[in-house]
Protein backbone atom coordinates (compact mmCIF):
# COMPACT_ATOMS: atom_id res chain seq x y z
CA UNK A 1 0.00 0.00 0.00
CA UNK A 2 1.34 3.45 -0.95
CA UNK A 3 2.25 5.89 1.80
CA UNK A 4 0.47 9.22 2.18
CA UNK A 5 2.74 12.17 1.50
CA UNK A 6 3.01 14.58 4.42
CA UNK A 7 5.66 16.99 5.56
CA UNK A 8 6.70 14.64 8.36
CA UNK A 9 7.00 11.57 6.14
CA UNK A 10 9.14 13.52 3.69
CA UNK A 11 11.42 14.81 6.45
CA UNK A 12 11.85 11.25 7.77
CA UNK A 13 12.73 9.86 4.34
CA UNK A 14 15.23 12.65 3.63
CA UNK A 15 16.90 12.25 7.04
CA UNK A 16 17.03 8.46 6.53
CA UNK A 17 18.64 8.96 3.13
CA UNK A 18 15.95 7.03 1.21
CA UNK A 19 17.48 6.84 -2.30
CA UNK A 20 14.38 6.92 -4.55
CA UNK A 21 11.01 8.54 -3.86
CA UNK A 22 8.08 8.56 -6.30
CA UNK A 23 5.46 11.22 -5.53
CA UNK A 24 2.07 10.82 -7.24
CA UNK A 25 0.22 14.13 -7.33
CA UNK A 26 -2.49 16.09 -9.13
CA UNK A 27 -0.63 19.36 -8.58
CA UNK A 28 3.04 19.21 -9.51
CA UNK A 29 4.00 22.64 -8.14
CA UNK A 30 2.22 22.06 -4.83
CA UNK A 31 4.11 18.80 -4.31
CA UNK A 32 7.47 20.31 -5.31
CA UNK A 33 6.91 23.11 -2.81
CA UNK A 34 6.17 20.56 -0.07
CA UNK A 35 9.33 18.60 -0.93
CA UNK A 36 11.40 21.79 -0.79
CA UNK A 37 9.87 22.74 2.57
CA UNK A 38 10.67 19.28 3.96
CA UNK A 39 14.27 19.51 2.77
CA UNK A 40 14.70 22.95 4.31
CA UNK A 41 13.55 21.51 7.61
CA UNK A 42 15.61 18.30 7.40
CA UNK A 43 18.85 19.69 5.88
CA UNK A 44 19.10 23.40 6.70
CA UNK A 45 22.61 23.79 5.28
CA UNK A 46 21.58 22.39 1.87
CA UNK A 47 21.42 24.90 -1.04
CA UNK A 48 18.23 25.34 -3.07
CA UNK A 49 16.91 22.00 -4.35
CA UNK A 50 17.39 21.67 -8.14
CA UNK A 51 14.33 20.72 -10.21
CA UNK A 52 14.59 19.04 -13.63
CA UNK A 53 12.16 18.96 -16.53
CA UNK A 54 12.66 17.74 -20.08
CA UNK A 55 12.53 21.24 -21.62
CA UNK A 56 14.81 23.26 -19.37
CA UNK A 57 16.95 20.59 -17.70
CA UNK A 58 18.46 21.68 -14.40
CA UNK A 59 18.68 25.47 -13.99
CA UNK A 60 22.09 26.73 -15.05
CA UNK A 61 23.07 23.36 -16.54
CA UNK A 62 22.28 23.56 -20.30
CA UNK A 63 23.74 20.11 -20.99
CA UNK A 64 21.12 18.36 -18.79
CA UNK A 65 17.99 18.51 -20.94
CA UNK A 66 18.40 14.84 -21.97
CA UNK A 67 17.12 12.55 -19.19
CA UNK A 68 20.18 10.28 -19.04
CA UNK A 69 22.53 13.29 -18.96
CA UNK A 70 20.47 14.92 -16.20
CA UNK A 71 20.47 11.76 -14.10
CA UNK A 72 24.22 11.30 -14.57
CA UNK A 73 24.87 14.93 -13.58
CA UNK A 74 22.80 14.59 -10.37
CA UNK A 75 24.53 11.36 -9.38
CA UNK A 76 27.98 12.83 -10.00
CA UNK A 77 27.47 15.78 -7.63
CA UNK A 78 29.55 15.41 -4.46
CA UNK A 79 28.09 15.17 -0.97
CA UNK A 80 24.52 14.97 0.27
CA UNK A 81 21.73 16.34 -1.84
CA UNK A 82 18.16 16.06 -3.03
CA UNK A 83 17.22 16.30 -6.72
CA UNK A 84 13.66 16.58 -8.07
CA UNK A 85 12.73 15.12 -11.49
CA UNK A 86 9.32 16.01 -12.97
CA UNK A 87 9.36 14.24 -16.35
CA UNK A 88 11.69 11.26 -16.01
CA UNK A 89 8.82 8.75 -15.71
CA UNK A 90 8.10 9.27 -19.43
CA UNK A 91 11.54 7.93 -20.39
CA UNK A 92 12.62 5.12 -18.10
CA UNK A 93 10.47 2.24 -19.46
CA UNK A 94 12.32 1.97 -22.77
CA UNK A 95 15.69 3.16 -21.50
CA UNK A 96 17.83 0.38 -19.94
CA UNK A 97 20.63 2.92 -19.42
CA UNK A 98 18.43 4.98 -17.09
CA UNK A 99 17.30 1.88 -15.20
CA UNK A 100 20.92 0.77 -14.82
CA UNK A 101 22.01 4.20 -13.55
CA UNK A 102 19.32 4.06 -10.88
CA UNK A 103 20.14 0.48 -9.87
CA UNK A 104 23.86 1.30 -9.62
CA UNK A 105 22.99 4.33 -7.51
CA UNK A 106 21.02 2.14 -5.10
CA UNK A 107 23.61 -0.67 -4.87
CA UNK A 108 26.81 1.42 -4.86
CA UNK A 109 25.84 4.54 -2.93
CA UNK A 110 27.58 3.49 0.29
CA UNK A 111 27.20 6.18 2.95
CA UNK A 112 26.30 8.88 0.43
CA UNK A 113 23.09 10.62 1.59
CA UNK A 114 21.50 11.53 -1.69
CA UNK A 115 17.81 11.32 -2.57
CA UNK A 116 16.17 11.45 -6.00
CA UNK A 117 12.51 12.53 -5.97
CA UNK A 118 10.35 11.78 -9.01
CA UNK A 119 7.09 13.75 -9.32
CA UNK A 120 4.27 12.71 -11.66
CA UNK A 121 0.51 12.52 -11.93
CA UNK A 122 0.73 8.74 -11.93
CA UNK A 123 3.47 6.10 -11.90
CA UNK A 124 3.92 2.86 -13.79
CA UNK A 125 7.33 1.76 -12.58
CA UNK A 126 9.67 -0.52 -14.51
CA UNK A 127 9.65 -3.98 -12.98
CA UNK A 128 13.26 -3.74 -11.78
CA UNK A 129 12.47 -0.54 -9.83
CA UNK A 130 9.13 -1.52 -8.26
CA UNK A 131 10.70 -2.87 -5.07
CA UNK A 132 13.44 -0.24 -4.97
CA UNK A 133 11.33 2.92 -4.96
CA UNK A 134 9.20 4.26 -2.10
CA UNK A 135 5.86 5.42 -3.51
CA UNK A 136 4.09 8.35 -1.88
CA UNK A 137 0.69 9.80 -2.74
CA UNK A 138 0.04 13.51 -2.20
CA UNK A 139 -3.64 13.76 -1.20
CA UNK A 140 -5.90 16.64 -2.12
CA UNK A 141 -5.76 19.61 0.28
CA UNK A 142 -7.33 19.11 3.70
CA UNK A 143 -9.30 21.73 5.63
CA UNK A 144 -6.18 23.22 7.25
CA UNK A 145 -4.39 23.68 3.92
CA UNK A 146 -7.50 25.21 2.32
CA UNK A 147 -7.81 27.57 5.27
CA UNK A 148 -4.18 28.67 4.92
CA UNK A 149 -4.67 29.22 1.18
CA UNK A 150 -7.78 31.39 1.65
CA UNK A 151 -6.28 33.36 4.56
CA UNK A 152 -3.05 34.02 2.66
CA UNK A 153 -5.03 35.11 -0.43
CA UNK A 154 -7.22 37.68 1.32
CA UNK A 155 -4.41 40.22 1.72
CA UNK A 156 -3.81 40.41 -2.04
CA UNK A 157 -7.35 39.75 -3.28
CA UNK A 158 -10.14 42.21 -2.35
CA UNK A 159 -12.73 39.74 -3.68
CA UNK A 160 -11.73 37.04 -1.14
CA UNK A 161 -11.35 39.67 1.58
CA UNK A 162 -14.95 40.80 1.00
CA UNK A 163 -16.23 37.20 1.08
CA UNK A 164 -14.45 36.39 4.34
CA UNK A 165 -16.05 39.33 6.16
CA UNK A 166 -19.35 37.45 6.42
CA UNK A 167 -20.08 35.33 9.49
CA UNK A 168 -18.62 31.81 9.29
CA UNK A 169 -17.61 32.53 5.68
CA UNK A 170 -14.23 30.79 6.00
CA UNK A 171 -15.81 27.54 7.24
CA UNK A 172 -18.46 27.61 4.49
CA UNK A 173 -15.83 28.12 1.79
CA UNK A 174 -13.59 25.38 3.19
CA UNK A 175 -16.48 22.88 3.32
CA UNK A 176 -17.48 23.74 -0.25
CA UNK A 177 -13.86 23.46 -1.48
CA UNK A 178 -13.04 20.07 0.09
CA UNK A 179 -12.19 17.75 -2.80
CA UNK A 180 -10.76 20.53 -4.99
CA UNK A 181 -7.10 21.04 -5.72
CA UNK A 182 -5.66 24.51 -4.97
CA UNK A 183 -5.26 25.24 -8.68
CA UNK A 184 -8.89 24.37 -9.33
CA UNK A 185 -10.06 26.35 -6.30
CA UNK A 186 -8.11 29.41 -7.44
CA UNK A 187 -9.57 29.08 -10.94
CA UNK A 188 -13.12 28.75 -9.60
CA UNK A 189 -12.71 31.86 -7.42
CA UNK A 190 -11.31 33.84 -10.36
CA UNK A 191 -14.26 32.74 -12.50
CA UNK A 192 -16.68 33.82 -9.76
CA UNK A 193 -14.96 37.23 -9.64
CA UNK A 194 -15.22 37.91 -13.38
CA UNK A 195 -18.81 36.58 -13.40
CA UNK A 196 -19.73 39.26 -10.84
CA UNK A 197 -20.75 36.65 -8.25
CA UNK A 198 -20.37 38.53 -4.98
CA UNK A 199 -22.63 36.76 -2.49
CA UNK A 200 -21.16 34.02 -0.31
CA UNK A 201 -23.98 31.53 -1.02
CA UNK A 202 -23.52 32.05 -4.77
CA UNK A 203 -19.77 31.45 -4.52
CA UNK A 204 -20.38 28.31 -2.41
CA UNK A 205 -22.85 27.06 -5.06
CA UNK A 206 -20.24 27.74 -7.77
CA UNK A 207 -17.64 25.75 -5.83
CA UNK A 208 -20.08 22.83 -5.43
CA UNK A 209 -20.69 22.87 -9.18
CA UNK A 210 -16.96 22.91 -9.91
CA UNK A 211 -16.43 20.06 -7.45
CA UNK A 212 -19.10 18.05 -9.26
CA UNK A 213 -17.30 18.68 -12.57
CA UNK A 214 -13.95 17.67 -11.05
CA UNK A 215 -15.41 14.38 -9.81
CA UNK A 216 -17.04 13.67 -13.16
CA UNK A 217 -13.75 14.39 -14.95
CA UNK A 218 -11.98 11.90 -12.70
CA UNK A 219 -14.31 9.30 -14.21
CA UNK A 220 -14.09 6.85 -11.32
CA UNK A 221 -16.71 8.47 -9.09
CA UNK A 222 -20.09 10.01 -9.83
CA UNK A 223 -21.39 12.99 -7.84
CA UNK A 224 -25.08 12.22 -7.20
CA UNK A 225 -27.52 15.14 -7.07
CA UNK A 226 -29.61 14.05 -4.14
CA UNK A 227 -32.85 15.68 -2.99
CA UNK A 228 -34.48 12.57 -1.60
CA UNK A 229 -36.20 12.72 1.78
CA UNK A 230 -36.73 9.86 4.19
CA UNK A 231 -40.50 10.21 3.72
CA UNK A 232 -40.03 9.00 0.12
CA UNK A 233 -38.78 5.62 1.38
CA UNK A 234 -41.51 3.24 2.51
CA UNK A 235 -40.93 0.74 5.30
CA UNK A 236 -37.45 -0.29 6.53
CA UNK A 237 -38.32 0.79 10.08
CA UNK A 238 -35.38 -1.06 11.70
CA UNK A 239 -32.96 0.69 9.37
CA UNK A 240 -34.54 4.07 10.11
CA UNK A 241 -34.32 3.37 13.86
CA UNK A 242 -30.62 2.50 13.44
CA UNK A 243 -30.03 5.93 11.91
CA UNK A 244 -32.16 7.68 14.54
CA UNK A 245 -30.15 6.10 17.38
CA UNK A 246 -26.92 7.50 15.96
CA UNK A 247 -28.48 10.94 15.72
CA UNK A 248 -29.67 10.72 19.32
CA UNK A 249 -26.21 9.65 20.48
CA UNK A 250 -24.09 12.10 18.49
CA UNK A 251 -26.49 14.71 17.08
CA UNK A 252 -27.50 15.24 13.46
CA UNK A 253 -25.33 18.35 13.15
CA UNK A 254 -22.27 16.50 14.45
CA UNK A 255 -22.83 13.68 11.95
CA UNK A 256 -23.12 16.24 9.14
CA UNK A 257 -19.67 17.52 10.16
CA UNK A 258 -18.24 13.99 10.22
CA UNK A 259 -17.96 13.70 14.01
CA UNK A 260 -18.41 10.09 15.18
CA UNK A 261 -19.70 9.17 11.73
CA UNK A 262 -20.22 5.38 11.52
CA UNK A 263 -17.96 3.36 9.21
CA UNK A 264 -20.85 2.25 7.04
CA UNK A 265 -23.60 -0.26 6.34
CA UNK A 266 -24.05 -3.10 3.88
CA UNK A 267 -27.55 -3.35 2.43
CA UNK A 268 -28.29 -6.71 0.85
CA UNK A 269 -31.46 -8.15 -0.56
CA UNK A 270 -33.68 -8.54 -3.55
CA UNK A 271 -33.36 -6.26 -6.56
CA UNK A 272 -35.93 -3.46 -6.69
CA UNK A 273 -36.67 -3.35 -2.96
CA UNK A 274 -35.12 0.04 -2.23
CA UNK A 275 -31.45 -0.50 -1.36
CA UNK A 276 -30.20 2.33 -3.57
CA UNK A 277 -33.11 4.53 -2.53
CA UNK A 278 -32.20 4.18 1.13
CA UNK A 279 -28.54 5.04 0.47
CA UNK A 280 -29.75 8.35 -0.95
CA UNK A 281 -31.99 8.83 2.09
CA UNK A 282 -29.01 8.34 4.45
CA UNK A 283 -26.97 11.03 2.68
CA UNK A 284 -29.92 13.43 2.55
CA UNK A 285 -30.86 12.93 6.20
CA UNK A 286 -27.32 13.62 7.39
CA UNK A 287 -26.76 16.47 4.87
CA UNK A 288 -23.73 14.72 3.38
CA UNK A 289 -22.58 14.76 -0.26
CA UNK A 290 -23.19 11.46 -2.05
CA UNK A 291 -20.52 9.86 -4.27
CA UNK A 292 -21.27 6.72 -6.27
CA UNK A 293 -18.62 4.14 -7.15
CA UNK A 294 -19.47 1.57 -9.81
CA UNK A 295 -17.24 -1.48 -9.44
CA UNK A 296 -17.64 -2.20 -13.17
CA UNK A 297 -15.88 1.13 -13.86
CA UNK A 298 -13.03 0.08 -11.56
CA UNK A 299 -12.39 -3.07 -13.60
CA UNK A 300 -12.98 -1.77 -17.13
CA UNK A 301 -9.48 -0.24 -17.26
CA UNK A 302 -10.45 3.16 -18.71
CA UNK A 303 -8.86 4.99 -15.78
CA UNK A 304 -5.90 2.68 -15.19
CA UNK A 305 -5.52 -0.61 -13.39
CA UNK A 306 -8.36 -1.74 -11.08
CA UNK A 307 -6.30 -1.13 -7.95
CA UNK A 308 -5.29 2.34 -9.18
CA UNK A 309 -8.92 3.22 -9.95
CA UNK A 310 -10.11 2.07 -6.51
CA UNK A 311 -7.23 3.87 -4.81
CA UNK A 312 -8.09 7.07 -6.71
CA UNK A 313 -11.77 6.77 -5.74
CA UNK A 314 -10.95 6.30 -2.05
CA UNK A 315 -8.53 9.25 -2.11
CA UNK A 316 -11.17 11.49 -3.65
CA UNK A 317 -13.81 10.36 -1.15
CA UNK A 318 -11.42 11.09 1.74
CA UNK A 319 -10.64 14.54 0.32
CA UNK A 320 -14.38 15.31 0.15
CA UNK A 321 -15.14 13.91 3.60
CA UNK A 322 -17.43 13.99 5.44
CA UNK A 323 -19.41 12.25 2.72
CA UNK A 324 -21.28 9.05 1.83
CA UNK A 325 -19.50 6.69 -0.57
CA UNK A 326 -22.11 4.55 -2.29
CA UNK A 327 -20.66 1.32 -3.69
CA UNK A 328 -23.36 -0.17 -5.87
CA UNK A 329 -23.50 -3.95 -6.39
CA UNK A 330 -20.38 -4.61 -4.36
CA UNK A 331 -20.31 -8.29 -5.32
CA UNK A 332 -19.71 -7.42 -8.99
CA UNK A 333 -16.21 -6.23 -8.12
CA UNK A 334 -15.35 -8.04 -4.88
CA UNK A 335 -16.51 -11.65 -4.81
CA UNK A 336 -15.27 -15.13 -3.96
CA UNK A 337 -15.48 -16.12 -7.62
CA UNK A 338 -13.64 -13.01 -8.79
CA UNK A 339 -11.06 -13.37 -6.04
CA UNK A 340 -10.30 -16.98 -6.94
CA UNK A 341 -10.41 -16.67 -10.72
CA UNK A 342 -9.38 -13.06 -11.30
CA UNK A 343 -5.79 -13.50 -10.25
CA UNK A 344 -3.59 -10.67 -9.12
CA UNK A 345 -5.86 -7.68 -9.86
CA UNK A 346 -8.88 -9.08 -8.00
CA UNK A 347 -6.81 -10.04 -4.95
CA UNK A 348 -5.09 -6.64 -4.86
CA UNK A 349 -8.44 -4.83 -5.12
CA UNK A 350 -9.84 -6.95 -2.28
CA UNK A 351 -6.73 -6.40 -0.14
CA UNK A 352 -6.73 -2.65 -0.65
CA UNK A 353 -10.46 -2.33 0.00
CA UNK A 354 -10.28 -4.32 3.25
CA UNK A 355 -7.28 -2.36 4.51
CA UNK A 356 -8.86 0.97 3.62
CA UNK A 357 -12.16 0.09 5.31
CA UNK A 358 -10.32 -0.94 8.46
CA UNK A 359 -7.84 1.92 8.69
CA UNK A 360 -9.43 4.96 7.03
CA UNK A 361 -9.19 7.99 9.28
CA UNK A 362 -11.38 10.37 7.30
CA UNK A 363 -15.14 10.44 7.98
CA UNK A 364 -16.32 8.54 4.90
CA UNK A 365 -19.55 6.60 5.45
CA UNK A 366 -19.50 3.58 3.12
CA UNK A 367 -22.97 2.50 2.03
CA UNK A 368 -22.60 -0.66 -0.03
CA UNK A 369 -25.40 -2.57 -1.73
CA UNK A 370 -25.36 -6.20 -2.83
CA UNK A 371 -27.90 -8.48 -4.49
CA UNK A 372 -25.93 -11.73 -4.07
CA UNK A 373 -24.21 -11.30 -0.73
CA UNK A 374 -23.27 -14.99 -0.58
CA UNK A 375 -20.70 -14.20 -3.29
CA UNK A 376 -18.78 -11.82 -1.01
CA UNK A 377 -15.64 -13.09 0.76
CA UNK A 378 -15.99 -13.66 4.49
CA UNK A 379 -13.34 -10.98 5.17
CA UNK A 380 -15.70 -8.28 3.84
CA UNK A 381 -18.55 -9.37 6.12
CA UNK A 382 -16.76 -9.56 9.44
CA UNK A 383 -17.47 -6.97 12.12
CA UNK A 384 -15.29 -3.89 11.87
CA UNK A 385 -15.64 -3.44 8.12
CA UNK A 386 -19.30 -2.38 8.32
CA UNK A 387 -21.21 -1.31 11.42
CA UNK A 388 -24.17 -3.43 10.42
CA UNK A 389 -25.48 -5.69 7.64
CA UNK A 390 -29.17 -5.19 6.82
CA UNK A 391 -31.37 -7.51 4.79
CA UNK A 392 -34.04 -5.75 2.73
CA UNK A 393 -36.85 -8.19 1.92
CA UNK A 394 -39.94 -7.79 -0.23
CA UNK A 395 -42.24 -5.20 1.40
CA UNK A 396 -44.96 -6.40 3.74
CA UNK A 397 -48.60 -5.35 3.64
CA UNK A 398 -48.20 -2.15 5.66
CA UNK A 399 -45.08 -1.20 3.68
CA UNK A 400 -46.79 -1.79 0.33
CA UNK A 401 -49.60 0.54 1.38
CA UNK A 402 -47.06 3.23 2.30
CA UNK A 403 -45.20 2.74 -0.99
CA UNK A 404 -48.44 3.12 -2.98
CA UNK A 405 -49.22 6.36 -1.12
CA UNK A 406 -45.71 7.69 -1.80
CA UNK A 407 -45.83 7.01 -5.53
CA UNK A 408 -49.38 8.30 -5.92
CA UNK A 409 -48.24 11.60 -4.40
CA UNK A 410 -45.13 11.66 -6.58
CA UNK A 411 -47.36 11.22 -9.66
CA UNK A 412 -49.50 14.16 -8.55
CA UNK A 413 -52.48 12.25 -7.09
CA UNK A 414 -54.20 12.39 -3.69
CA UNK A 415 -53.95 8.88 -2.11
CA UNK A 416 -57.32 9.46 -0.39
CA UNK A 417 -59.00 9.29 -3.81
CA UNK A 418 -57.79 5.67 -4.10
CA UNK A 419 -57.87 2.62 -1.86
CA UNK A 420 -54.20 1.99 -0.91
CA UNK A 421 -55.29 -0.86 1.41
CA UNK A 422 -56.83 -2.79 -1.47
CA UNK A 423 -53.88 -2.03 -3.70
CA UNK A 424 -51.53 -3.35 -1.00
CA UNK A 425 -53.50 -6.60 -0.70
CA UNK A 426 -53.49 -6.99 -4.49
CA UNK A 427 -49.72 -6.59 -4.79
CA UNK A 428 -48.48 -9.39 -2.52
CA UNK A 429 -44.98 -10.44 -3.60
CA UNK A 430 -44.34 -7.18 -5.48
CA UNK A 431 -41.17 -5.16 -4.96
CA UNK A 432 -41.16 -1.40 -4.43
CA UNK A 433 -39.91 -0.87 -7.98
CA UNK A 434 -42.77 -2.98 -9.38
CA UNK A 435 -45.32 -0.98 -7.37
CA UNK A 436 -43.82 2.26 -8.70
CA UNK A 437 -44.07 0.95 -12.25
CA UNK A 438 -47.67 -0.16 -11.75
CA UNK A 439 -48.69 3.38 -10.70
CA UNK A 440 -46.74 4.88 -13.62
CA UNK A 441 -48.33 2.40 -16.07
CA UNK A 442 -51.81 3.18 -14.74
CA UNK A 443 -51.23 6.90 -15.21
CA UNK A 444 -49.92 6.35 -18.75
CA UNK A 445 -52.94 4.23 -19.67
CA UNK A 446 -55.32 6.91 -18.37
CA UNK A 447 -53.47 9.67 -20.21
CA UNK A 448 -53.59 7.72 -23.47
CA UNK A 449 -57.40 7.66 -23.11
CA UNK A 450 -57.41 11.35 -22.05
CA UNK A 451 -59.09 10.77 -18.68
CA UNK A 452 -58.08 10.83 -15.01
CA UNK A 453 -56.40 7.71 -13.56
CA UNK A 454 -58.61 5.41 -11.50
CA UNK A 455 -58.06 2.53 -9.10
CA UNK A 456 -58.97 0.14 -11.91
CA UNK A 457 -56.04 1.36 -14.04
CA UNK A 458 -53.56 0.45 -11.29
CA UNK A 459 -55.24 -2.88 -10.61
CA UNK A 460 -55.03 -3.80 -14.31
CA UNK A 461 -51.35 -2.84 -14.36
CA UNK A 462 -50.75 -5.10 -11.35
CA UNK A 463 -52.61 -7.94 -13.05
CA UNK A 464 -50.37 -7.72 -16.12
CA UNK A 465 -47.18 -7.87 -14.04
CA UNK A 466 -45.42 -11.08 -13.09
CA UNK A 467 -43.66 -10.07 -9.85
CA UNK A 468 -40.04 -10.79 -9.03
CA UNK A 469 -41.18 -13.12 -6.24
CA UNK A 470 -42.41 -15.46 -9.00
CA UNK A 471 -39.70 -15.04 -11.62
CA UNK A 472 -36.86 -15.35 -9.07
CA UNK A 473 -38.52 -17.56 -6.44
CA UNK A 474 -35.59 -19.98 -6.02
CA UNK A 475 -33.01 -17.19 -5.80
CA UNK A 476 -35.08 -15.27 -3.26
CA UNK A 477 -35.36 -18.36 -1.06
CA UNK A 478 -31.56 -18.76 -1.13
CA UNK A 479 -31.04 -15.10 -0.19
CA UNK A 480 -33.55 -15.31 2.65
CA UNK A 481 -31.95 -18.51 3.98
CA UNK A 482 -28.51 -16.88 3.95
CA UNK A 483 -29.76 -13.71 5.68
CA UNK A 484 -31.80 -15.51 8.36
CA UNK A 485 -29.03 -15.51 11.00
CA UNK A 486 -26.40 -13.37 9.30
CA UNK A 487 -28.16 -10.02 8.79
CA UNK A 488 -30.53 -7.68 10.59
CA UNK A 489 -33.95 -7.36 8.92
CA UNK A 490 -34.43 -3.80 7.64
CA UNK A 491 -38.17 -4.13 8.27
CA UNK A 492 -39.89 -5.06 11.52
CA UNK A 493 -42.57 -7.12 9.74
CA UNK A 494 -42.71 -10.10 7.42
CA UNK A 495 -43.16 -9.83 3.67
CA UNK A 496 -46.81 -10.92 3.78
Amino acid sequence: MKETLTLNTLVQHVLAGTPLLAVATDNEQRSIKLVQTAIERAMKDLPQVPVWDCINGFSGQPATTAPQAALSWALEQPGAGVYIFTDLHWYWHDAPQIQRLLLNFIYQRGSQRKTLVFVANRFELPEVLQNQMVQLVHPLPNAAELSNFLESSRDNDPFIEALLREDNALQHLITAALGLDLLRLDRALRLARVSKINQLDEVVAALHLDKKRAIEQSGVLEFVDNRLSEEQVGGMENLKKWMAKREQAFGAEALAHGENLPSGVLLMGISGCGKSLFVKAIAARWYLPLLRLDMATVYEGTYGSPEHSLHQACRLAEAMSPCVLWIDELESGISDQGFKSGGGAASRVLGYFLTWMQEKQSPVFVAATANAIEMLPAEVLRKGRFDEIFYIALPGLKERRTIFEIHLRMQGFDPQQFDPEMLAHSSKGFSGAEIEQAVASGKFEAQSLQRPMTQKDIMEALGKTVPISVTMAEQIKKIEAWAFKRAVPASDQSGS
